[in-house]
């Protein structure tokens, strides 16, 4: 908290200004206004260098009113321009300057000091004195200030004709006012000797004025200055061992010989036993206090410094210790949210005291208005203590039109309001306070809440409006919104599905999973839903009604079991298979090295020099064929590319081919290439390369894509000009591109599929969204229960495979040029072409 400009400028005596305020004793560290100069001592010069000083502060002033036109709540303005309008002397702008500063903030002690003196300095009548007290009460409500005390004490004192003239009203009020001051600071370790001092001085001026005559009188004076000294004993505070000499030497006055030698020489046995308690209590504290009096410390060393503190006094289990303890920590970090937490929280487990309570929760969130947490505990506090609904309806008003810093701010603030409507409904409260509080809510937090967020809201919603308010049709229009909004989230369904079965709404229930089991959703979401039907129609439905359901979920789960047993492949490093079973087989070797001197596409060159498998059966072949459709050439890397080429090249050299010598299609070999995984689909090469912008180095990046689509996979190769720009490359593994944490790795055509698996950013335990019905585009959680789902006229993924590889490089397995002529080939190319289809629509 910033504190008022310590700096003061004379001003010269002038009618058009208020006159400069009188010294008035403040403690010590105040600053004070300077006497106005001499009249005549270089008038000229003096008279010149007002009129340039008055200028510049005209303007200062014209820009900081200007400033808090624009931002009122900036404390550091408002703190500046009350400076400016005290140094100009404009009382009447200075006054509502303050007003509206304190309206917004609490002011520090030294804020109200010099408001208090200044005001003092315009106005020493009797009509006056009124607006000044309360000035003062303002003043010590906001912080705790032994200074600000003792001023006020002594404006009480000085100018309350009452307590001037000892009348009894004027001591009573006297007195109340000390043992106020007593009470807020007397336990002030290193300060509250000041307050107890004064007090006493006042009493012993009172003993003063009574008569000789009036002995009875005097004595009670005497006594009652007697019990102070041994009040004050008993309280472990600074130099204790001076106040018990004051105290023997008054003893002396009043005619009661004590040995000055002696410590303890006519000191009454119980308050030496209350001093020896007070002195060891003080002993303990000492050295928290010295630390606290580091006058170099930072904010941060101090608060840690209170804390320590303060958990020392709460073990002691001294709540009014404890409680001036957190004020002198709130009085000099004013800011720090974590203290008034904390200081709030004690309040309301160990104190528990109403206007304690309201007085600590109503200066904790003037100073921390940004934080959520403080207004939560407020309103639950002011609930705890059975305040009205109309109190709690204001500060309820207030926190909303905070600025947080988070929207879940805002929530817990609306949920909070909700909770404490719906416990006191039993009250006489109408639903109509909860429904309407929604409302608010929504309008205000929906656009822009999270999925998790917005359930939260509308499920607590659509519950007291079934419950409490009686409207089911109203639920359901929650819900239904919340379906508009957040319809790919299970959770919502299960939720609104739950309802419906809880209610007994089976038909309602029912036609809810008609809806929503054909969706996509995270993870084994889809599988969820499908399963959940199908128990549901077990202990709910007919056998008709179960028959339906199988009939319904079935196919779905057969289509996303396939769908993730591709999605595995998928995730795998694409290799050529290496069957050493039929090394031997001449077929084989003719195959691969059947050469001609007919040009070739390279494409065609890419077919044939792919190795072929012999042991899959037509059937097979057909399955695995069926299981290739949908894959892309993107998702074959590099280096198997270019293995698959090195046949063909070392078949070409053993024969003596003349295309040996002909250009080649270029082959990527990885030697210095980063494998970026888990790419958000919308992303674009130039953003992959901003990416990657500090880091350096990156001389091309290949983005994979849908062969059919064109659409982004969410992977790429990005390649970069040597071993170190790749490192550094690599160390932004998990770092966010377009919201999602991105996969990095070094890419190896050298290192086997064994050791990548389970280990590189698509292994099995990876984790993408599964399709909607028919939907080939989405991605899929990995699970080996997909096999599991599987048919047993489905294909079973054994070992390595060639289903992530380009029908353009290597062919299916048991594909035959005779297998194009047949009939079966052709019945299968249909099949593949139709289960393409089915992939591919919507």
């Amino acid at each position: 908290m910033a504190t008022p400009m310590e700096e003061e400028v004379p001003e010269a005596a002038a009618p058009a200004r208020a006159p400069a305020p009188a010294p008035v004793d403040g403690g010590g560290d105040d600053a004070e206004m300077a006497a106005a100069p001499p009249a005549g001592s270089d008038s000229d010069s003096s008279d010149s260098d007002d009129d340039e000083g008055g200028g510049a502060d005209d303007l200062r002033i014209q820009a900081l009113e200007q400033a808090l036109q624009e931002q009122p709540l900036d404390y550091e303005t408002n703190v500046q321009y009350i400076q400016c309008l005290r140094k100009s002397g404009n009382i009447e702008k200075l006054r509502a300057a303050r007003e509206n500063m304190n309206m917004y903030f609490p002011l520090t002690p030294k804020m109200w000091q010099e408001w208090a003196k200044d005001e003092i300095s315009l106005s020493a009548s009797a009509e006056s004195f009124a607006d000044i007290e309360k000035l003062f009460e303002r003043g010590v409500q906001d912080y705790l200030s032994v200074n600000l005390w003792r001023d006020y004490l002594e404006y009480v004192e000085e100018h309350d004709q009452s307590v001037a003239q000892c009348s009894p009203a004027g001591l009573s009020k006297m007195r109340e006012l000390f043992e106020r001051a007593i009470t807020a600071g007397g336990l002030h370790v290193t300060e509250g000797s000041k307050i107890w001092a004064a007090y006493r001085e006042y009493e012993m001026a009172i003993l003063i004025t009574i008569s000789d005559g009036n002995e009875e009188e005097k004595a009670k004076q005497v006594q009652r200055i007697r019990t102070l000294f041994h009040r004050q004993l008993s309280v472990p505070l600074a130099d204790m061992e001076g106040t018990l000499d004051e105290y023997k030497r008054w003893e002396a006055e009043q005619g009661n010989a004590n040995d000055p030698g002696s410590e303890f020489d006519g000191v009454p046995s119980n308050v030496v036993s209350a001093y020896k308690k007070a002195n060891a209590l003080y002993n303990e504290r000492k050295q928290y206090e010295d630390r606290l009096s580091n006058v170099v410390a930072s904010e941060a060393d101090k608060l840690q410094e209170f804390l320590a503190y303060l958990k020392f006094e709460e073990s002691k289990g001294d709540p009014a210790r404890v409680q001036i303890l957190y004020e002198r920590a709130v009085s000099e970090l004013p800011v720090s949210s974590d203290l008034w937490v904390e200081y709030t929280s004690y309040l309301d487990r160990a104190l528990k005291v109403p206007s304690i309570l309201k007085s600590v929760y109503q200066r904790a969130t003037r100073n921390c208005t940004w934080v959520g947490e403080v207004w939560v505990r407020y309103l639950l506090s002011l609930e705890r203590i059975h305040a009205s609904e109309d109190e709690l309806r204001q500060v309820f008003e207030r926190a909303v039109q905070c600025s947080f810093a988070t929207v879940k701010e805002y929530l817990d603030i609306y949920l909070t309001r909700v909770d404490s409507l719906r416990r006191r409904m039993s009250d006489g409260l109408d639903f109509q306070l909860i429904r309407q509080t929604f409302m608010d809510a929504a309008e205000f937090l929906v656009p822009q809440l999270g999925a998790e967020e917005l359930l939260l809201l509308n499920s607590y919603w659509a519950k007291l409006e079934r419950n409490l308010g009686n409207d089911v049709a109203a639920a359901r229009r929650i819900w239904e919104d919340t379906i508009k909004k957040s319809g790919s989230v299970l959770e919502v369904w299960q939720h609104y599905i739950s309802m419906e079965i809880e209610m007994g709404h089976i038909h309602e229930a029912r036609s809810l999973y008609k809806r929503c089991y054909s969706k996509r959703f995270d993870g084994s979401g889809s599988e969820d839903i499908c399963h959940a039907w199908i128990r549901f129609e077990r202990e709910h439905g007919t056998l008709d009604d179960y028959d339906l359901a199988m009939k319904k979920v079935t196919p779905r789960l057969k289509e996303l079991s396939l769908f993730r047993a591709q999605q595995e492949v998928k995730m795998e490093p694409y290799s050529v298979p290496k069957d050493t079973s039929n090394a031997n087989d001449s077929s084989h070797k003719r195959k691969t090295n059947k050469m001609t001197n007919k040009p070739e596409p390279p494409s065609k060159r890419r077919k044939e020099s792919a190795p072929k498998s012999t042991g899959l059966s037509d059937d097979q072949g057909s399955k695995a064929r069926t299981e290739i459709v949908g894959a892309e050439v993107g998702e074959v890397s590099g280096e198997k590319a270019k293995d698959s080429m090195d046949v063909k090249i070392d078949s070409d050299t053993r024969t003596g081919n003349p295309r040996q010598n002909e250009s080649k299609p270029y082959f990527y070999d990885d030697k210095c290439t980063a494998y970026v995984s888990n790419i958000d689909l919308t992303a674009k090469e130039e953003q992959i390369r901003q990416f990657f912008s500090d880091v350096g180095g990156v001389t091309g990046i290949r983005l994979l894509r849908d062969k059919f689509t064109k659409r982004s996979r969410g992977l790429a190769y990005v390649d970069f000009s040597d071993n170190e720009h790749l490192e550094a490359a690599i160390k932004k593994n998990k770092h966010k591109l377009l919201g999602k944490k991105v996969s990095i790795a070094r890419s190896d055509p050298s290192r086997s599929k064994k050791s990548r698996e389970g280990s590189g950013p698509f292994s099995r335990g990876g984790q993408d969204k599964l399709p909607q019905s028919g939907d080939n585009g989405a991605n899929t959680r990995g699970s080996s229960a997909a096999d599991k789902e599987m048919s047993k006229g489905d294909t079973k993924i054994q070992g390595k495979n060639t289903f992530a590889a380009p029908r353009a490089l290597v062919k299916p397995l048991g594909w035959t040029q005779r297998d194009e002529k047949s009939d079966s080939g052709a019945e299968e190319l249909k099949s593949n072409e139709e289960f393409r289809n089915l992939l591919l629509k919507k």
